[in-house]
């Protein structure tokens, strides 16, 4: 996957954090966007300090990444993707 801004994951981060992300529900309906791009989005924001609705166009919608994000700061998942980050960035 191409790199559009410096904050994007590359290949070998990624396979890093999606091991600790949760797994999509065999019920329901699919994720309209990659989850890689919605980490994505929100590695920007921080790194940016952008606000969300100022989210560039070519990432998920803001709601969407804000909902995502609210939700892994909650049950912790956040956490453990920058735990993971931080190993795969030292190796």
């Amino acid at each position: 996957m191409d790199k559009r801004y410096p904050s994007d994951l590359d290949d070998a981060e990624w396979q890093a954090v999606a091991a600790v992300l949760p797994l999509e529900r065999p019920t329901g309906r699919p994720r309209k966007h990659d989850l890689r791009h919605i980490i994505n989005a929100i590695l920007y924001l921080q790194r940016t300090a952008c606000p969300w609705r100022m989210l560039p166009r070519d990432l998920p919608p803001w709601q969407t990444v804000y909902d995502y994000y609210r939700r892994w700061q909650r049950d912790g998942t956040w956490q453990h993707v920058l735990i993971e980050l931080e190993h795969s960035r030292t190796r």
